[in-house]
């Protein structure tokens, strides 16, 4: 009984020593953490369509097959200068960064509060269908409980609340 303890013991020291370690470097570390990844090579647009997503359901994307209703999010209304106004309302909220602008086309990174987890989100707009395409994707893990269609939907309602305003 006492091994077991003693075992017991040694496990709980190593994870809060390891919990302890992870806290510190996310402290002392500017910008990019171990979490962090690697930037995907897929990201951009060709002929009008941002990169699908991949079968994990940490992505979603108003190009992605409506029936999907894992990855399928409706895209965003086009009003004037979109790109502009998704560009103001991204760099409104919390740890992000905007790594891309062109015509039509916004690129940006969004950081998880403790861990620096980062998901890539793109908008790409469609002056034809009168829409702004979206993709949000975590780069690391499988799953995002729901965090980047969360995401989507409150800069959503940001840019609705402008157009009224």
């Amino acid at each position: 009984m006492l091994a077991l303890k003693r075992a017991l013991l040694v496990l709980a020291l190593a994870a809060a020593g390891a919990a302890a370690g992870i806290a510190l470097h996310t402290a002392l570390t500017q910008g990019d953490t171990m979490f962090a990844g690697k930037r995907p090579k897929n990201l951009g647009y060709d002929s009008g369509r941002l990169a699908p997503c991949k079968s994990s359901p940490n992505c979603v994307s108003s190009q992605a097959d409506p029936k999907d209703e894992e990855h399928y999010i409706a895209p965003l209304a086009l009003k004037g200068d979109a790109i502009a106004a998704v560009r103001k309302a991204v760099e409104s909220m919390p740890r992000t960064s905007v790594v891309r602008v062109e015509p039509g086309y916004l690129y940006a990174e969004f950081s998880s509060k403790l861990m620096g987890f980062v998901d890539d989100v793109e908008f790409l707009a469609d002056p034809v269908k009168g829409v702004v395409h979206v993709r949000s994707a975590s780069r690391l893990g499988r799953r995002d409980f729901g965090v980047n269609r969360e995401r989507i939907e409150q800069l959503r309602s940001m840019l609705e609340k402008r157009i009224r305003s």
